[in-house]
């Protein structure tokens, strides 16, 4: 069974200069998960990289959770989509090589 790599919340505020509440309401949104170990939060470090997208989001575009959410969406629609295409494409070259 492979291990999840954590990142404690208050850690990570503490790092970022943020309130922990708004990662609380990230989390009561469903934009991101956090894991609960001993009455203390953790953020798995798959996750950081969404997070960060988040972050610059609402504190350097002042962009609301709303916002946020469908920035979110709209970008994991797109990422379905290109994924898409490139099956789609890869299935038109193997009958054009035919």
């Amino acid at each position: 069974m492979r291990t999840k790599k954590l990142i404690p919340v208050n850690e990570f505020c503490d790092n970022h200069h943020i309130e922990t509440s708004f990662i609380d309401s990230l989390q009561d949104t469903g934009l991101i998960e956090l894991t609960k170990l001993k009455n203390s939060l953790f953020l798995e470090t798959n996750q950081l990289q969404q997070l960060e997208k988040i972050l610059c989001f609402h504190y350097e575009l002042d962009i609301n959770l709303e916002g946020i959410e469908s920035i979110s969406n709209l970008l994991q629609q797109i990422d379905y989509l290109q994924e898409e295409i490139l099956g789609l494409k890869n299935k038109l070259r193997l009958y054009e090589t035919s």
